[in-house]
Order: C-alpha cells, then structure tokens, then sequence
C-alpha cells in the first residue's frame, strides 16, 4: 500500500534505547496510543495472543512507538501486543520497539493505516478510521479509498455505517449485532436506533425480521406531498440505502417518519394558506375530524336551495378542507359548510318552500284571501328560506375590511365638512359640546396650520406662543382653521359617534367610491362572488362567470374590474355602509 507523504517519516537516531541493536523498553514507560481506531479487543483472541507470547516466551513482533514528553513513549501501532505483554509479564518487561519521531498528525495517520490494514477489525472500526482519514485528506474519497486499498464502493459503505449511532457503533463492535442489523439500523434516525437496539440485542432479532420491522414504521414517498428534492441524498431514503448496504428495506421509502411529517405538515400550511385568499374558512381535516363538514350543495336531496348558496358563499363557515389523512394526505375539498347543524336547517326550509308551493291554494273564502292573493303576500321570500329566516348575504366584517370602510367614512365626511364653512363650525361646536374636543390632535392640526399659512412654520408649543400666533392670522385664514379644526375632529371621532355624523350629514358613498383594487384585495374570491352579486356584475359576467372566478386572485380582481358596459359609479355594497 501506498503511503502519502504526509505519513513518509524517517526515524530520528536516538541514543537510547534506540540505539540498541534490537531496541526494547521497559513496560513501564510505555503509554497506550491515543490515536487507535480500534476499540474492542476480543476476548477470545486476546486469550490466544497471550497464550502465543507465553509459548514463544515473548513478543516477537516490535510495536511502534513515538517519544512524547518525559522519557516516556506513545504506541502507534500495536496495542493488542502491548496488552497481551502487559497480561503476561508485568510493567517491567522490556518490549521491542520501533521508534518514530513523528508529530501528531502523522501519528494518527499511522496508527488509522497501521490498524484498517488488519483483518480483524469490525466494519464500525473501519467507519471511524475511513471518517477520520476522510476529514484529514479535506474530503477526498478517493485518495482515502487508495490509501486504505479498498475499492470506492467499500469506503462509501463505510462511511455510511457513521450515521448509526454511537450505541449501535458500540454494540457491533463487540459483536452484539451483525453488520446487517447496522445497515439497516444506519437508515433510521438515531433515536429510533436506540430504541430498536435493545429489543434486538434481548429478543436476538434476526436481520430479516429487523427488516420486516423498520418496512412497516417507515413512510412511502410515493404519497408524500412535499418536495422530494432533497430526499434523493438522504440517508433515510431507502433508495439510498439499496445502493449503498447489502442490507436495506424496499425501494421508495423513507425511514425518518419525523422528517416526513414535519415537511408534510409545512406543505399543507403552504396550502391552506394559498387558499385563503379565495375561501372565508380554510380548515385542516384530521383524523377523528368526523361530521365537522359537508359539502354544500345546491339541488338534490342535501341541496340548499339557488339563492341560499349564494348567500352561503360570504358565511364565515363556507370554504375548503384540506385532508391530513394519510389516505388522502393534501388532497382539496372545495365548496365545504363547516357548520353542519346550519346546513341542515337550510336543506329543511328549501323542502319545506318546495312542498308549500306544491300544495294547491285553497278554495277562496268570504272576506279570506285568494290564492293569489296569499302569493303575493309572501313575495320576496327565496327558495330555501322561510319568511322568518333570511340567508346571510354580507360579506364577513374582518378587522381589515372594517378598518377601511373607517376610513372611507373619515375621508368622505371630512370632504364634505371641508366643503362647508358653516357645516364645518356647526360639527365642530357639536363635538366640544359633547365632550369631544379631545379628539383634536395637535400634531394634525399643525400640519394643517402650515398648508394654510404658507411659508410658515407652526412654533406654538405653549399657550402664549400659541395666542400670538393666532392674532397675526388673516381672517380667512381663521376661518380655514377653524374647517381644519373639524378636520382634525373627526380624524379622531371614536366610530360610534363617526357613524352618528355620518347619518346627520346623510353622508351618500355612492358620490365618491367605486369598486377597487385595494378593497377586492381585502376579499376572498367567494367574497367577491357575493359582492359582485350584489352591485349586477355577476348580470353582465352572464356565461363567462365561472371562467373568470376560476383565474388565481390577481388576475380576478382585474378582471372584476374592466367588465365592459358595466357602470361602476354608484355601485356600493352592504359591507361598506354605516
């Protein structure tokens, strides 16, 4: 074998003993090697080398060893000997020897070779060796595999066998398992080595049955949902592990079952949340999660009716489940009531106003009402819910959508005080006069102060600065104060006491707002299903309706917005008012 150069030493004279014809050294100054790989010594063959140095009535072979401080020695190479000696003849046996003043690195290297190139060592021995040489040739492989003289294939096995852990490593160096158990155990994740190794080690677990064992703990990546991309070199794919042992599991599996189910739970958060952009409720169905849905629909035995379908699309209940059964892991189930009781109470009112309008009306009666009158006295009542029992059509209040109708409320109120002298000084005595006066912000209305008065900036941080600023104002410049006054008034109205003005001033959103981007943004698509019911877009969609809520969200709302013919202006819906 091929040695590098970083192993080429040549030993350094020495006085003593390395002087000596056939160099030897007492027992006593001679120290184990840190560097060994290997790290069970067999009792048996422990037995047969003492016996052999006892018949031949010493060591015949020198060990090899290094000066380090002292006067004492460290063994590079051949600690069963210097064990089997120690065993024999005590501390004060003088051993032969072979010096070699080499540094540390050299030493490890020599003792790693020195060891690999015997034949009794286990294969987890060998893993550790081929790891060690390995990291000191910085990843080269195949300078490891020639140095060693094994073939590639042996090294990368080798290496392979360091994923097992240090308890399984352990127990195949002492021959407690086979390197098959090891093989099969490498593919599993280290907790779960430790908890198969007991059971094998006890129940004396042959390689066949620990196969059958990890095959049936293991996950079949044909069903994972998630991107196999780096499973394809992991060691916990079985594929991997066919090529690399003489013992694995079938093809197309995955023995860390931890791993696949945390990137199969990352996955289908992935999907849950694409789709909340186009259902109100989106939920994970779990097992055990029995009878928590049904699918809504609109005719047929369990159907709710045209109209109430419609309205269904805006409840916080209506969506879609996400299967987190393994069965169906990932799968999509659009068009889902979460509320079965709700459900039913809509399937039972659409039978109950189908059966009613089948009855024949009853015979017209002195002072009683006709057929047709009776009709007409229920007229508005859709199929599928009774005159006591509207459906729900608005579209669900959420903290954003309520923030922005706010703030269209604020804005347009303010506009209209803006525009108003009179109507500005009337709200604004009203506010003081109820108490709301602390609403005015000083920041705001100095921002304010410094677009009326041009080339000024306000400095009024008390009373008095603030009372010579005022008196050096024009008259219409206090006048516009005063409409920024209520300005900032309103800005800071709490929203029930916003609402209330709104209604005094009869405030009409009709005049100023239009569908837009930045509120269908605030909807789910079967929100935008609804409000497009309501102002007639769905009327002049006609046909091609369901293409154009079939397109991904941002491509909806441009369509919803450039329907040809459509007059957007005037067009608000219920959500939005106060």
């Amino acid at each position: 074998m091929q040695v590098p150069a970083i192993l080429e030493v040549t030993p350094v004279p020495q006085e003593t003993p390395e002087s000596l014809a056939s160099p030897t050294l007492p027992m006593s100054r001679i120290r184990p090697g840190r560097y060994n790989p290997r790290r069970h010594f067999d009792p048996k063959t422990m037995a047969e080398l003492v016996a052999g140095i006892r018949a031949a009535g010493g060591v015949m072979q020198p060990i090899v060893i290094r000066p380090v401080e002292d006067g004492y020695y460290e063994i590079i190479a051949g600690e069963r000997r210097y064990r089997a000696a120690m065993e024999v003849y005590g501390m004060e046996y003088n051993m032969p020897i072979m010096v070699k003043d080499v540094d540390d690195e050299t030493a490890e290297a020599m003792a790693i070779i020195e060891n690999v190139a015997r034949d009794d060592m286990a294969p987890s021995e060998e893993a550790v060796a081929a790891a060690r040489m390995v990291g000191k040739l910085k990843g080269d492989r195949e300078e490891a595999a020639r140095i060693f003289g094994w073939s590639r294939a042996l090294l990368d096995k080798r290496l392979a066998l360091m994923n097992c852990s240090n308890e399984v490593l352990n127990a195949l160096n002492e021959r407690k398992i086979q390197l098959g158990h090891a093989e099969l155990l490498a593919a599993l994740a280290k907790d779960k080595q430790d908890k198969f190794l007991p059971v094998i080690v006890s129940e004396s677990k042959t390689v066949a049955e620990l196969k059958k064992a990890i095959e049936t703990v293991s996950c079949s990546l044909a069903s994972a949902i998630f991107d196999q991309t780096e499973c394809a070199t992991c060691p916990h794919n079985s594929a991997l592990q066919t090529e690399m042992f003489g013992e694995s599991i079938a093809t197309g599996n995955c023995t860390n079952r931890t791993c696949f189910n945390t990137k199969s739970e990352a996955q289908l958060a992935t999907i849950e949340q694409g789709l909340k952009d186009e259902f109100p409720a989106v939920r994970i169905v779990r097992t055990g999660d029995k009878f928590t849905r049904i699918q809504l629909v609109v005719g047929g035995a369990t159907g709710v009716g045209e109209e109430q379908a419609k309205a269904c699309h805006a409840c916080q209940n209506f969506g879609a489940a996400v299967s987190g059964l393994p069965d169906s892991m990932g799968k999509i189930y659009r068009g889902q009531c979460f509320d079965t009781a709700c459900n039913s109470r809509k399937v039972a009112a659409r039978i109950a106003a189908e059966k009613a309008a089948a009855v024949p009306p009853p015979a017209s009666k002195k002072g009683g009402k006709t057929g047709t009158a009776a009709a007409a006295s229920g007229a508005g009542t859709t199929a599928g819910a009774t005159p006591t029992e509207k459906p729900v059509t608005a579209v669900s209040e959420t903290d954003k959508v309520k923030n922005y109708r706010v703030a269209l409320w604020r804005k347009f109120l303010r506009r209209e005080a803006a525009s108003d002298p009179a109507v500005a000084n009337q709200y604004l005595l009203a506010i003081a006069l109820a108490g709301q006066a602390r609403t005015i912000e000083g920041t705001l209305l100095r921002k304010l102060y410094e677009r009326i008065v041009p080339d000024e900036t306000c400095s009024a941080t008390d009373l008095d600065k603030a009372l010579d600023t005022a008196a050096a104002l024009t008259e219409v410049q206090r006048q516009n104060l005063t409409v920024a006054l209520t300005v900032a008034a309103i800005e800071g109205l709490d929203v029930p006491s916003l609402v209330r003005l709104c209604k005094y001033q009869k405030l009409d959103l009709r005049r100023y707002w239009k569908l837009s981007k930045d509120f269908l943004d605030l909807l789910t698509k079967s929100e935008m299903k609804v409000v497009a019911n309501e102002i007639g877009l769905l009327a002049a969609l006609g046909d091609s309706t369901a293409k154009v809520f079939n397109k991904p969200k941002p491509e909806l709302i441009e369509a919803l917005l450039k329907v040809e013919k459509f007059e957007y202006e005037g067009k608000v819906p219920r959500v939005l008012l106060f």
